[in-house]
């Protein structure tokens, strides 16, 4: 009879081609390792910990991811915060960040590019 794999042993076809899902294959802090099989950060997992570095920094939670470009040296990611709630919600303040990575992951810097109010089409202000 065929041996049935436990839920955590189980890895989706990507992480198999990947080579991810290894529990063994962690960082220093004991979280899976930020590069991919190739020692180059993936887009994806650049934008996930450009968000999370930004949220820690400014308190506030990122509420979408709206560019992400390869640098030479890692990434610049484009994030939209709110920055203000108001009622209605068409009237809440947002701003897009710009948080850049280098190729391993760490935050090299970041900055606030415009601020804008949600019912506005264009985020020029």
């Amino acid at each position: 009879m065929p041996r049935i794999a436990k839920r955590d042993e189980v890895r989706s076809p990507r992480e198999q081609r990947n080579g991810k899902g290894d529990p063994d294959d962690n960082g220093k802090d004991g979280h899976p390792s930020a590069a991919s099989s190739k020692g180059r950060l993936g887009g994806a997992r650049a934008a996930a910990l450009a968000r999370e570095q930004l949220e820690e920094l400014i308190a506030r939670p990122v509420e979408a991811v709206s560019g992400l470009a390869r640098q030479q040296d890692g990434w610049a990611v484009m994030l939209e915060v709110v920055e203000l709630e108001r009622v209605p919600p068409t009237t809440d303040i947002l701003a897009t960040y710009r948080v850049v990575l280098d190729e391993h992951g760490e935050l090299m810097g970041y900055e606030r590019v415009t601020r804008y109010y949600r019912n506005q089409a264009g985020g020029d202000t």
